[in-house]
C-alpha cells in the first residue's frame, strides 16, 4: 500500500485567514526504487532504498509449500559485499554482517523458478517457450530498528501498523519489451503491489470475454477447457451475484509439464487476473474426472473475483470466509453447469478434510501451516448457512452470500462478526454460532460432534456412521 503524507488543504488555509499563501503540495513519502532485468539468462534486482536503517524486511515472506522453507533461499542471492539475506521470525530480511546501516544501493542476483507457495502468490511463472512471469509483491520492502523487533511482528502484518510501502519497479528485458497490464512496453515502471509481469514472446490473446496467456506447451484440451469454461461460470457468478470484480479476465497459464504420477493445479487471483499452473501426467490426457477437477479449480479462482476482491477477508485468521466460500460456490455452479459433476463426494472430502484437521484452532491453522482447513472447514461452515437459507426462504449458498456481498460493497471487507451475523439473520437461533467458535478457536477432540451439532441446527441433512459426519 502507498503511504502519502497529506498537507493541509486550500479550505483549511482560507479559514485560517491565509489567503495569500499558495496552498502545500501533496508529498509523497520516499519509496523503495526496484530495477528487476533480464539480460539473457541472467536476472538481478537493483535494490535503491530511501533511507538508513540496519534492516530492511519482506513484507510477503511465505514459506514454499512442498519444502516448507523460504522460498527466497534458493532463488534469491545477495551480491552486494557485507549485506545478508536471511529469515528472522516469519520475515525474509536483509541485514549486514557488521550490524550497520543496509547499503542504499544493493545488488540481488536471481534464479526465477517455478514454485508453489503457502497462501502466497508464486514469485514466478515459468513457460516452456522461455517466457516468465514475475510477481512484483516479492519486492516490497520496510525499514526495523533491529533484528528483536522482527522476530517479535506476527505472522499477519494486517493486525498492527506497519509503514509499509510499495516499491517503485523498473522492469527491463533485453530481448524486447515486457507485458504489463496487457499491454507491451520497453522498460516501464510500476507501483502497484500485487501484478504479474511477463518477460518473453508468450502471446495474449484477447476475447470478448476473456483474454489468456497460455503456455504453448500445455496439453491443448485443458487450454480449451479454460477458454470455454471460465466465461460460463463466471456468467453464472455473475447472474446470481450481481457483478463481480471484473467482467473480463485475463487468464495466465504456465505448464511446468508432465511430471510422472502427478496431478497439481496451483492459482490466485489478482485484481483483473487469474493465474494457474499445472503439472502431471495425469494432466495430458482429458479424462472425465479430470475435467470435472479443472472445471472446479478453474470455479475456485474465478469465484474470488466476487469473494476475495469484492469483498475480501480483513485477517488472515479469517481465510475460511473466502476460501471455503468459493469452494462451495465452485460446487454448486459446477453442479448446475454440469450435471454429471459429483458434487456430493466433493462436499464429504471437505467434511472428511475439516474433521481431520478441526482438532487444532481453525483460525490459527495458518501458524501450522494447515491452510487446508481454512478451505475445508469454511466450506464446512457455508453448507451450514446454504441450508438455514434453505430452512428460512427456500434459497440456496448464493442467495446467502449475495446479501453478504451487497451490505458490504462499500468497504469491501466481510469479517468474522459480519458472517456470523448473517448466519444469526437466516437462523434466529442466538446459540447457532457456538461450535463455529469453538472450532475457530480452541478445536475439539472430536470436531465430528461439533460438526454434527451445527448442521443439526442448521438443518444439513446428514447421518452418523461410526462416529463420523457422512453427507446424505
Amino acid at each position: 500500500m502507498r503511504s502519502i503524507i497529506l498537507a493541509a488543504s486550500a479550505a483549511a488555509v482560507l479559514l485560517a485567514g491565509c489567503a495569500t499563501s499558495s496552498p502545500p503540495m501533496e508529498m509523497e513519502r520516499p519509496v523503495p526504487l526496484v530495477t528487476v532485468a533480464r539480460d539473457g539468462d541472467r536476472w538481478s534486482a537493483d535494490f535503491v532504498l530511501p533511507s538508513d536503517s540496519p534492516v530492511w524486511v519482506f513484507t510477503r515472506s511465505a514459506l514454499a509449500r512442498e519444502s516448507g522453507k523460504p522460498w527466497r533461499d534458493g532463488q534469491w542471492s545477495v551480491e552486494t559485499p557485507g549485506v545478508v539475506l536471511e529469515r528472522r521470525g516469519h520475515f525474509d530480511i536483509l541485514r549486514t554482517v557488521d550490524g550497520g546501516a543496509v547499503p542504499r544501493s544493493l545488488r540481488i542476483r536471481m534464479t526465477p523458478k517455478a514454485e508453489d507457495l503457502m497462501a502466497d502468490y508464486d514469485p514466478a511463472l515459468m513457460f516452456t517457450d522461455g517466457s516468465a512471469a514475475i510477481y512484483s509483491g516479492h519486492f516490497n520492502v520496510f525499514p526495523m530498528g533491529a533484528i528483536e523487533e522482527v522476530e517479535a511482528l506476527p505472522m499477519d502484518l494486517n493486525e498492527i501498523h506497519v509503514e509499509a510501502e510499495t516499491s517503485r519497479i523498473t522492469w527491463r528485458d533485453t530481448a524486447g519489451p515486457v507485458l504489463l497490464q496487457g499491454e507491451r512496453r520497453s522498460n516501464p515502471t510500476s507501483e502497484q503491489g500485487g501484478i504479474y509481469v511477463l518477460f518473453g514472446q508468450a502471446e495474449l490473446v484477447d476475447s470478448p470475454r476473456l483474454a489468456t496467456v497460455i503456455d504453448p506447451g500445455l496439453p491443448a484440451w485443458m487450454g480449451n477447457e479454460i477458454k470455454a469454461f471460465a466465461p460460463r461460470i463466471a456468467g453464472y457468478y455473475a447472474e446470481r451475484l450481481g457483478p463481480g470484480q471484473t467482467d473480463k479476465p485475463t487468464i495466465m497459464v504456465s505448464w511446468n509439464g508432465p511430471t510422472p504420477q502427478l496431478r497439481s493445479m496451483g492459482g490466485s487471483v489478482l485484481r483483473g487476473m487469474i493465474i494457474m499452473a499445472f503439472e502431471g501426467d495425469n494432466v495430458v490426457t482429458e479424462s472425465t474426472d479430470m475435467r470435472d477437477h479443472a472445471r472446479w479449480f478453474i470455479g475456485h479462482e474465478s469465484a474470488h473475483f466476487w469473494l476475495g476482491q469484492t469483498v475480501r477477508y480483513e485477517f488472515t485468521r479469517e481465510a475460511w470466509i473466502t476460501e471455503g466460500g468459493a469452494d462451495l460456490m465452485a460446487m454448486r455452479a459446477q453442479a448446475a453447469l454440469s450435471p454429471t459433476y459429483d458434487v456430493m463426494t466433493a462436499l464429504q472430502e471437505e467434511v472428511d478434510d475439516c474433521t481431520t484437521l478441526a482438532v487444532k484452532p481453525v483460525a490459527s491453522a495458518n501458524q501450522r501451516s494447515e491452510h487446508r482447513a481454512y478451505y475445508a472447514c469454511g466450506a464446512v461452515f457455508a453448507l451450514a448457512a446454504e441450508a438455514a437459507q434453505k430452512r428460512a426462504t427456500g434459497g440456496d449458498w448464493f442467495d446467502f452470500l449475495k446479501g453478504l456481498i451487497d451490505s458490504n460493497r462499500d468497504d469491501g471487507k466481510v469479517n468474522r462478526e459480519e458472517w456470523l451475523e448473517a448466519l444469526l439473520q437466516v437462523t434466529g437461533d442466538p446459540d447457532v454460532r457456538r461450535e463455529i467458535d469453538t472450532l475457530l478457536d480452541e478445536g475439539a477432540p472430536d470436531p465430528a460432534v461439533l460438526i454434527a451439532r451445527l448442521f443439526d441446527r442448521t438443518g444439513v441433512a446428514y447421518r452418523l456412521d461410526g462416529g463420523k459426519v457422512k453427507l446424505v
